[in-house]
């Protein structure tokens, strides 16, 4: 059985296709960008081959970008398939699965009217989730398609950590609460991490940083998330590429006073314009900032420290939350790759538990491997993540059902 993985952002889809006949071959995966704009980019990669390909051209929506994709896929030198009959499902990434979904679903027209539903709570990210959605059954008409929830690993989190301090009718009336996102990182890296150990993630308690450009933390005890950094929406929490994270309700009610701000420009001061980006003035993106701090920049010296101390605050948090930690978990972007940040966020934090080789750490680069010291209470693990292959399996295990 072949499955295609879509995870369709506002102007991009990525995707993988998956063969799933003997075991879990990856076939081929790539990102269409700039979807809307004249000089959309199509990046391809056949894996097996070890062949990447890239070509330039106008795509103006998702339908035609992922009309697109299967070509590319069905080409006779480019591709991996002979017929687009061969693609027996399609998974997609969603972001919110709100109180309705606890867990991966098969899209059926009351599924996607949830789904749409929910569009209030996720207004970047569902939105551009039913687009991809819709062109699949446009374009594939019959094949059973798959919602993959980023917020349904965290429904197991207790009433003390999803509620917030308002009144209790806002709840009753809108479901404000903290949902949690990352779902599906978080759930693979813990498992992943605990296996490498030889130990089931059940028996442990885990700590796992998903750390990018959209960033958060999980509290897992048993095999079972009991809190996270993330909230009603992806704002909450860590310090970000472009979000605030974590900030007081007063002080951005004071700014939208002072600077005579609507509630979209409200909405993009504080998704768009903050985090990373707003502290250091210089970008978003954890290289330039620190090629700018090594500089001698000190707002990016600043953000730097900021945002590991952010997430520093956490990961002690909810090692009181789980009372005690097993394992300590760094996986995305910057997870996976920045050695200076996981650096940052480790030093100091003897006390609680966690020690890393500050040699080995600084030397890790793509793959799997512990880090921290032999005499180290805490195991810290730096893991890839791998969503695709979560919603790959989560597809299949759904449409063996039917």
């Amino acid at each position: 059985m072949k499955i295609l993985t879509l995870n369709c952002g506002s102007s991009s889809i990525k995707y993988q296709l998956f063969d799933f006949t003997d075991g879990e071959t990856l076939l081929a995966k790539g990102l269409l960008e700039r979807i809307g704009l004249p000089d959309s980019i199509l990046t391809h990669k056949v894996v097996l081959r070890g062949e990447e390909y890239k070509e330039t051209r106008s795509i103006p929506t998702h339908t035609e970008g992922i009309g697109w994709i299967i070509q590319w896929l069905l080409d006779s030198e480019k591709g991996v398939l002979k017929a687009k009959e061969e693609i027996s499902a399609v998974g997609h990434r969603v972001a919110h699965g709100g109180e309705f979904f606890s867990e991966s679903v098969f899209i059926s027209e009351d599924v996607e009217k949830k789904i749409e539903e929910l569009c209030d709570l996720a207004p970047l990210h569902n939105p551009a989730n039913l687009k991809g959605i819709r062109a699949m059954a446009a374009l594939l008409p019959g094949v059973p398609q798959v919602a993959v929830f980023d917020t349904s690993f965290h429904h197991t989190l207790p009433e003390k950590a999803y509620l917030y301090a308002l009144p209790y009718e806002y709840y009753e009336k809108y479901r404000i609460r903290r949902y949690g996102f990352h779902g599906t990182s978080h759930k693979y890296v813990a498992q992943k991490a605990a296996s490498m150990l030889g130990k089931n993630w059940e028996d442990l308690k885990i700590i796992t940083c998903h750390l990018g450009n959209g960033s958060s933390i999980a509290a897992i005890d048993k095999g079972k998330s009991i809190d996270t950094s993330m909230g009603f929406t992806p704002v909450e929490g860590l310090l970000m590429g472009t979000r605030t994270g974590d900030l007081d309700l007063g002080a951005l009610l004071s700014i939208m006073e002072k600077e005579n701000l609507d509630v979209k420009q409200a909405t993009d001061l504080i998704n768009k314009k903050s985090g990373m980006l707003g502290l250091s003035g210089i970008s978003n993106d954890m290289r330039d900032i620190e090629k700018a701090a090594h500089e001698g920049n000190r707002r990016a010296q600043v953000a730097l420290e900021v945002f590991a101390y952010r997430v520093k605050k956490y990961i002690g948090a909810y090692i009181a939350a789980l009372n005690g930690l097993d394992l300590l978990v760094f996986t995305g972007g910057i997870g996976e790759n920045d050695y200076e940040a996981r650096k940052l966020i480790c030093v100091n934090m003897e006390y609680l538990g966690i020690k890393i080789d500050i040699e080995k750490n600084c030397f890790l680069k793509g793959r799997d491997e512990i880090i921290s010291t032999p005499d180290s209470r805490v195991t810290v693990m730096v893991v890839g993540t791998n969503e695709e292959l979560v919603i790959a399996r989560d597809t299949l295990r759904i449409v063996g059902k039917k």
